[in-house]
């Protein structure tokens, strides 16, 4: 039985050329034993469709949904193939970025290495809509109580640079919760720590994370979803026990997720 299964959406925005980009640093990893599953979230267009089915792999996995879903909805659909499937380690992958082609072999080691973690990341290097480098790389607390003190402020993880051992889906619940919206990342971490989960980073650059425009401008019910975070981010503080801090934290980034693009794009360029 292979050990990894990688998960990753697919949606009708979705460049096809990112696409053809990030499946083939999955296929090329220096780590061959995985199943790869990638999920179509609702209808795409014809680029997107060929560039999808444009390799020839049996290890490539492919769940149609007719309907959109939403992230959270189809990565929850994913899980179930996880879950039924008995892998023992669960991937992240989003179809706009490109992993380092020793990510899966320097994560499985960690956690092979590390039985006490039951999730491990690593650090991004952001790249631009053309693939060049932005000469920025992102790190994050590596030890697992580091990592629990920086969720006070921010996610501890960066999302598409996760490896899941099985024990945090059993342990938290076999899917990515929906109450807050485009929040299922930071409410599973939630779940996951009260629950006893480990989190825990490689420093490693694992990732290449593209960095486009539209991050900073196009922000859909950036009121609503700045609300959604700052409720959430109440409810970390007072489930986990952080200080006062946290709740100034929660409200100074309530008040950037509503604030013209070019506020937002020097407050990322400066805190990250």
């Amino acid at each position: 039985m292979q050990k990894i299964i990688i998960i990753q959406s697919l949606y009708k925005n979705d460049n096809p050329e990112y696409l053809l980009k990030s499946m083939n640093s999955i296929l090329c990893q220096t780590y061959h034993e995985f199943t790869y599953y990638i999920g179509i979230d609702g209808p795409i267009g014809d680029d997107l469709s060929q560039a999808l089915y444009s390799f020839d792999s049996g290890r490539i996995k492919i769940l149609e949904n007719k309907e959109n879903k939403g992230l959270a909805g189809i990565l929850n659909d994913l899980l179930i193939e996880c879950e039924k499937g008995e892998y023992e380690y669960i991937v992240r992958m989003d179809s706009d970025d490109i992993a380092d082609p020793k990510r899966l072999k320097k994560q499985l080691a960690y956690l092979e290495s590390h039985p006490e973690v039951d999730m491990v990341g690593g650090a991004i290097n952001e790249i631009d809509e053309n693939g060049n480098n932005r000469g920025k790389i992102t790190c994050y607390p590596c030890a697992p109580d580091d990592c629990r003190a920086f969720f006070a402020k921010r996610n501890p993880v960066a999302h598409p640079t996760v490896m899941f051992r099985r024990s945090f889906f059993e342990k938290a619940g076999w899917a990515y919760p929906t109450d807050f919206m485009r929040n299922e990342d930071t409410r599973l971490w939630h779940e996951g720590y009260m629950h006893g989960c480990v989190i825990a980073n490689i420093p490693d650059v694992v990732l290449n994370f593209r960095i486009t425009e539209s991050m900073f401008t196009q922000r859909r019910n950036g009121k609503e979803f700045a609300k959604s975070q700052l409720e959430l981010r109440k409810l970390i503080k007072k489930d986990l026990g952080y200080g006062f801090m946290a709740d100034a934290y929660a409200y100074a980034m309530c008040l950037l997720m509503i604030s013209p693009s070019w506020i937002l794009k020097l407050a990322y360029k400066v805190l990250r």
